[in-house]
C-alpha cells in the first residue's frame, strides 16, 4: 500500500492542482479581487440567501383548465360533426355546470357522433378523459372525468414550470431554482434580482395571445355594457389604449391562438414611428393565419392579449407571409417585455404571485463574513489539534486539509453548483470531519508500534485497516447525502451537496494524498522510529 511509482504521482499531483485551481476564481471573488478576463472562469454560484434577490410562490388557478377543456372540447364537436358525411347537424350547444352538451337536429345520427367522439374522449395510459351520456334520445353530454381533469393539471403545471424557467433564463439571470410545490404552485427563486416587480409582471403575464374576427352584429349599447350576443365574447381594451375603457365583441370560435409562433422581437414601425412586437407563425400557423384574412378582407379582428384587446385593425389585405405585426401604444420596455413572453410560450395556465420575499445583498454578505470566520476558527483550531497530537503526521493532515478545501471549491465551481447558507455549514463540518480519516489511521498507527510492529509495517496495517471503517463511515454519509439531495429542496440540497462532494475530496486528500506523502518520507529517511 506504500507503493506510488512516478506515473501515479504525477496523476495524483496533478488532479489534486487542477482541482485547486479551479478554486481561484471563486477566491477572487469573495476577495472582491478581479479575475483575468482572458482566463476560464468557473464560479460557485451564491445562492438567494448569500447573493440577495427574489423569491416568489406562484399558484396556478385550476378551474381556468376545466374552462379550457370544455371550451377545446366544444370547438372540436363541432368540427367533427361539420365534417363528417354526411354533414351532422346540431344546435343548441351548452357548458355550463362543468359540462358540454349539445342537441342533435336528428336523433338518428345518435350513433354516429358517438362514434365520432369516442376517439377524443379517450387519454392517455388508457384512462378515459370524458364520459357520454344520451339524454332523452337527442341531446348528447359530455362530463370530464376526474382523471382526466387530474392529468389535464398535472401537463399543464410541467408546461408552466418550463415557460417559467425559459423566461427567466431570458432576463439573463444566473441558476434560479425553478421547482413545483405540490399540485398547483411553483417555488422560483432568483438570486442577485432585487426588484421583484419586472419579475411579477413578466411571470404573471399568461402571453394567451389570440386573433378573433370582431362581431359586426353585437349591438353597441349591448356591448358597452359587456353582455355577448350568443356564440360571441367580450372584452376590455387594454390599459394605455387609445380605446380604453371601451369593449368589444368578438367570435368566440374560429379564431387563430398564438401557440404556433416561432418568433417575436420588439421593433418600430418605420411608418408611425411606434413600438411593435413583430411575430412569426410556423408553417402551420401561417397557413391557418392566410386562410383567415383571405376570407374576411375588410372585416376588423381583434389581437387580444390575457383576456385584453390590444388593437382591431382591418384585413385590408390577405396576409399570406406568415408574419404579422401587433402594435398597441407600447413603451420599448414593455413591447421587448411581450416580446418575451411571446417567445417563451404561453402558460397554459394563469398563475398569480401568493408570496414574495426580498433578500437584500447585504444580509448575504454579512453571511459569508460569519461564514467564513465560522472556518476560519474552525480550522485553525482543527489544525492546532492535529499538529500538537500528531507532530508530523498532523502537519500532513493540515495540508490535505487545505487541498481539500480547495478542491471541494473547484469541483463546486466546476460542477457549476450553488453554495447557501447551509452550504457554507457543509463546509465547516466537512472541515471537522476530514480529519476524521486522519485520526483514525494515526490512532491505528500508535496501536500497531506498540505492538511491537516495525515502522514500515505500523504504518502500512495503520492505512489498511482504518481505511475499512473510513470507507464504509463514508458510504453511510454518502447514502444520506443522496437521500437529502433526492427529497430535500432549496437549502436541503445545498447542503447535501457540499456533504456529498466533501466526502470524495475528504477520502481522497486524508487517505490517498497523506499515504503519498508518508510513503515518501519513510523512503528518504528510513527511521527507526516515529514520534506521533
Amino acid at each position: 500500500m506504500l507503493e506510488f511509482p512516478l506515473w501515479k504521482k504525477l496523476w495524483l499531483w496533478g488532479l489534486t492542482l487542477a482541482a485547486s485551481v479551479l478554486a481561484l476564481p471563486s477566491l477572487f471573488n469573495v476577495s472582491g479581487l478581479d479575475w483575468p478576463a482572458s482566463l476560464p472562469n468557473p464560479q460557485v454560484n451564491l445562492g438567494l440567501d448569500l447573493a440577495g434577490g427574489s423569491h416568489l410562490l406562484l399558484e396556478a388557478k385550476a378551474d381556468e383548465i376545466r374552462v379550457q377543456r370544455l371550451e377545446n372540447m366544444e370547438e372540436t364537436v363541432r368540427q367533427l360533426m361539420r365534417n363528417a358525411k354526411p354533414r351532422i347537424r346540431i344546435g343548441d350547444v351548452s357548458t355550463g355546470e362543468g359540462r358540454m352538451s349539445f342537441m342533435l337536429d336528428s336523433p338518428a345520427d345518435i350513433d354516429r357522433a358517438r362514434g365520432l367522439l369516442e376517439p377524443v374522449m379517450q387519454g392517455a395510459n388508457l384512462t378515459r378523459d370524458w364520459d357520454l351520456a344520451v339524454v332523452d334520445g337527442q341531446r348528447i353530454v359530455l362530463t370530464p372525468t376526474n382523471s382526466g381533469i387530474e392529468a389535464a393539471l398535472d401537463t399543464a403545471m410541467e408546461s408552466a414550470t418550463e415557460v417559467v424557467r425559459r423566461r427567466i433564463d431570458e432576463l439573463g439571470t444566473r441558476e434560479p431554482t425553478i421547482i413545483r410545490q405540490g399540485a398547483t404552485r411553483i417555488v422560483v427563486q432568483v438570486p442577485g434580482l432585487e426588484d421583484p416587480d419586472a419579475l411579477k409582471s413578466l411571470l404573471g403575464k399568461t402571453a394567451q395571445l389570440e386573433f378573433k374576427l370582431v362581431d359586426l352584429n353585437a349591438l353597441p349599447e349591448n356591448v358597452a355594457a359587456g353582455i355577448a350576443p350568443p356564440g360571441s365574447q367580450v372584452f376590455p381594451y387594454a390599459p394605455g389604449s387609445p380605446m380604453e375603457g371601451r369593449f368589444e365583441a368578438v367570435r368566440r370560435l374560429g379564431g387563430i391562438r398564438g401557440d404556433n409562433l416561432t418568433d417575436a422581437k420588439a421593433g418600430v414601425d418605420p411608418n408611425t414611428n411606434q413600438n411593435v412586437v413583430n411575430i412569426t407563425f410556423d408553417a402551420q400557423g401561417g397557413a391557418k393565419f392566410a386562410k383567415l384574412t383571405r376570407e374576411n378582407v375588410g372585416k376588423p379582428f381583434a389581437i387580444i392579449l390575457d383576456g385584453q384587446v390590444l388593437s382591431a385593425p382591418n384585413i385590408n389585405e390577405p396576409i399570406l407571409g406568415g408574419s404579422a405585426q401587433i402594435s398597441g401604444n407600447f413603451t420599448a420596455e414593455s413591447a421587448n417585455e411581450l416580446a418575451i413572453a411571446l417567445n417563451s410560450g404561453a402558460l397554459p395556465v394563469p398563475l398569480q404571485v401568493i408570496e414574495e420575499r426580498t433578500v437584500g445583498p447585504d444580509l448575504g454578505a454579512d453571511s459569508i463574513r460569519k461564514g467564513l470566520l465560522a472556518m476560519a476558527i474552525g480550522s485553525f483550531a482543527v489544525i492546532a489539534l492535529m499538529i500538537a497530537t500528531y507532530g508530523r503526521f498532523g502537519i500532513y493532515a493540515t495540508v490535505a486539509l487545505v487541498f481539500n478545501v480547495l478542491m471541494l471549491l473547484g469541483l463546486m465551481a466546476l460542477g457549476n453548483f450553488t453554495l447557501t447558507l447551509p452550504g457554507i455549514a457543509g463546509f465547516v463540518i466537512t472541515i471537522g470531519a476530514a480529519v476524521d480519516a486522519n485520526v483514525l489511521i494515526n490512532e491505528r498507527i500508535r496501536e500497531e508500534r506498540k505492538r511491537g510492529r516495525k515502522v514500515v509495517a505500523a504504518v502500512e496495517a495503520g492505512y489498511k485497516e482504518a481505511g475499512r471503517a473510513i470507507y464504509d463511515a463514508n458510504a453511510t454519509n454518502f447514502i444520506s447525502g443522496v437521500a437529502l439531495f433526492a427529497f430535500g429542496s432549496g437549502p436541503v440540497k445545498g447542503f447535501a451537496v457540499v456533504l456529498v462532494v466533501g466526502l470524495f475530496t475528504s477520502v481522497f486528500t486524508g487517505v490517498t494524498l497523506t499515504r503519498m506523502w508518508v510513503a515518501g518520507w519513510l523512503r528518504k529517511t528510513r527511521p527507526n522510529d516515529i514520534n506521533i
